[in-house]
């Protein structure tokens, strides 16, 4: 007896493409009524929807809904590991806040901000808040937002230093193993998450070194004296609300250590995080015991985050965050985009555009590049990030093993092409945040966002080259081919 699994039909192409464009078009649709995309919700509905309509696709050309069901759980399974990590991720950040840790990174690297080196000091804050914290957003809306204004009070451009800042939070965020969009880019190629860390620096770090040699010069140049005094109200409320300490880097010493043994991400994090409520037991009693009792408040900010009352409303609008429930927003995005993942796998639907895609392709730099700018044009098309990263993990998946390559190689591309450019696109919800909060226009800090222009620019090349580009086999490396397309 033949099953309905056994006569499954190849979808057209226009019935292929429709969840995509009903995707686009809900998207757009609620950016337009709702101004945030994905991050509040409307977003989350819309790639469920599409995923439905996937599943429908599904349905009328042979597959049984259930059969639908159990791809979609299999593509969301594939997240679940940095699902727990964004939660111990939450935790550790309001521990760390709590325990003084990013207060006391922040203050001493506020007092690098010197005239002569302006520029560069703000991509070097900037790379050093998002790296801790893991949030380009955040590091651009407290940090980022006082340096615009200090640059706009002392005569300094706001546009070059809209985009050293934007530099300097997107390589911290792309590096941070406490960033969503890292995780996330692991996660959906299954890639280990330090692994895939370690296989970004070799375009981050001269994209990075480019950015800081283009911004030293701009500083340089720059004649103009900064006014300190919105420097001076923030380390001043620091120092005064935090017993300021360097036991208080303990927390991400042990981390990072931990890290570079390449240890479990999930396990580095829970200990880095533990040792910082132990910190904040002994460094911050005063924080500690101020809302009850010591075991109940750490549980709290390990729940639900930090809320810092210091008095300066710049510093704590920066310091509260954190906890479990300020990542299930994100936890959310990532299922319903792994929904629509799957169903469009599922259905064969994400096949049929897939081979279209694949035109042309010859070899390993070539499949990188196209899943790049593939991750490009996602950006373009669903104004939003996270999809720029995990539709194409799901479109490129089968490609990168059939040609042998390591996961990482996806990812990496993911990350290069992916993260970094959704800032320089005005109708993304990155872009669209960075101009309102910033107050600068897209348009006015695109072409100083050095960094963002030389990741996907180097990757590209690395790719065109077929430089760094690593298989399971190296014994197969012979026998790629090295047509440029």
């Amino acid at each position: 007896m033949t099953s309905s699994e056994d006569i499954v039909r190849t979808p057209m192409t226009v019935m292929a493409v429709m969840p995509l464009i009903a995707l686009v078009v809900m998207l757009g649709g609620s950016i337009y009524m709702f101004g945030d995309g994905t991050t509040g919700g409307p977003g989350q509905i819309a790639l469920i929807i599409a995923g439905v309509l996937a599943g429908g696709v599904g349905v009328l050309n042979g597959h049984s809904w259930k059969s639908l069901e159990v791809g979609a759980a299999k593509s969301i399974q594939l997240a679940v590991p940095a699902m727990f990590i964004l939660l111990m991720v939450g935790t550790l950040i309001g521990l760390w806040m709590l325990a003084g840790t990013i207060p006391y990174i922040i203050y001493y690297g506020l007092q690098i901000l010197v005239p002569e080196i302006f520029y560069i000091a703000a991509v070097l804050l900037s790379a050093i808040v998002s790296i801790s914290i893991g949030s380009s957003w955040t590091t651009a809306g407290t940090v980022g937002l006082s340096l615009v204004g200090i640059a706009g009070a002392s005569g300094l451009s706001i546009e070059v230093t809209a985009g050293a800042v934007i530099s300097g939070a997107y390589f911290g965020d792309k590096l941070s193993p406490l960033s969503d969009t890292t995780n996330l880019a692991a996660a959906v190629t299954a890639t280990e998450l330090f692994e895939h860390i370690r296989f970004l620096l070799w375009t981050s770090v001269p994209a990075i070194l480019l950015a800081l040699i283009v911004f030293g010069y701009f500083s340089l140049t720059s004649a103009a004296d900064i006014d300190q005094s919105r420097i001076d109200g923030i380390s001043v409320a620091i120092s005064e609300n935090y017993n300021l300490s360097p036991l208080l880097m303990l927390p991400l010493i042990i981390t990072l250590v931990l890290a570079a043994f390449r240890k479990p991400a999930f396990t580095s994090l829970l200990i880095g995080a533990a040792t910082a409520a132990l910190i904040a037991l002994v460094m911050q009693p005063q924080l500690v015991t101020e809302t009850g009792g010591a075991l109940e408040t750490i549980w709290r900010v390990a729940a639900n985050g930090y809320t810092s009352s210091t008095g300066n409303a710049a510093l704590d609008n920066l310091l509260s965050r954190g906890g479990m429930e300020s990542m299930l927003n994100t936890i959310w995005l990532i299922i319903s985009a792994m929904f629509f993942g799957g169903m469009m796998e599922k259905s064969g639907s994400l096949n049929v555009l897939v081979q279209y895609l694949m035109i042309g392709v010859r070899s390993g730099g070539g499949l990188m590049r196209r899943a790049g700018m593939t991750s490009l044009a996602a950006n373009l098309v669903t104004s939003d990030q996270y999809l720029a990263i995990a539709l194409p993990s799901r479109m490129y998946a089968d490609n990168f093993q059939e040609m042998n390559l390591k996961t990482k190689n996806l990812s990496r591309v993911l990350e290069d092409f992916g993260t970094v450019t959704s800032v320089l696109v005005p109708w993304n919800t990155c872009g669209a945040f960075m101009a309102a909060t910033l107050g600068v226009a897209t348009g006015d800090y695109l072409l100083f966002c050095i960094f963002n222009l030389a990741s996907p620019a180097i990757s590209y090349l690395y790719a065109l080259f077929n430089f760094k580009i690593e298989y399971n086999d190296s014994s197969d490396l012979t026998e790629q081919s090295t047509t440029l397309i």
